[in-house]
């Protein structure tokens, strides 16, 4: 059975803006779906990589996302739907982390939540994402 996947872009619905870069939602019909714990900026000792640096932390989020999505035999092409939490009041650093997100997944535009938080779990740690994926 395959899965069908449909993105609702922004400017096909109304009273929606079409002025956001991303989807507003996803709908999905699938034989199975991975939903994935947070993806921490930890390296393969435990460790918080790049502390203070909030692009550095979401580059090695993603390679930890990609990691575990493997893992479940998912990637990236398959997620339908993110949580980014960024440890900041400041929309710059925000963006900061998003960038790295958005580029990670290139023309893949499953929607996504930005959310500015208090903190996180781990020591130094100011970048988290996860990830709902439908395996096609």
């Amino acid at each position: 059975m395959q899965s069908d996947i449909r993105f609702l872009r922004a400017g096909h619905y109304p009273g929606l803006t079409d002025q956001v870069d991303y989807a507003y939602a996803a709908v999905v019909t699938a034989p199975r779906t991975v939903f994935t714990a947070g993806a921490c900026p930890l390296d393969a000792e435990g460790a918080t990589v790049a502390p203070g640096d909030y692009a550095g932390q979401a580059r090695q989020v993603m390679r930890n996302l990609e990691a575990a999505l493997a893992g479940a035999g998912a990637s990236l092409s398959d997620v339908v739907k993110t949580t980014v939490f960024v440890v900041s009041p400041r929309q710059g650093d925000l963006v900061a982390a998003w960038d790295v997100v958005r580029e990670a997944f290139g023309g893949h535009d499953a929607p996504s939540t930005l959310l500015g938080v208090a903190a996180l779990g781990y020591t130094d740690q100011l970048v988290e994402v996860e990830a709902v994926a439908v395996v096609r």
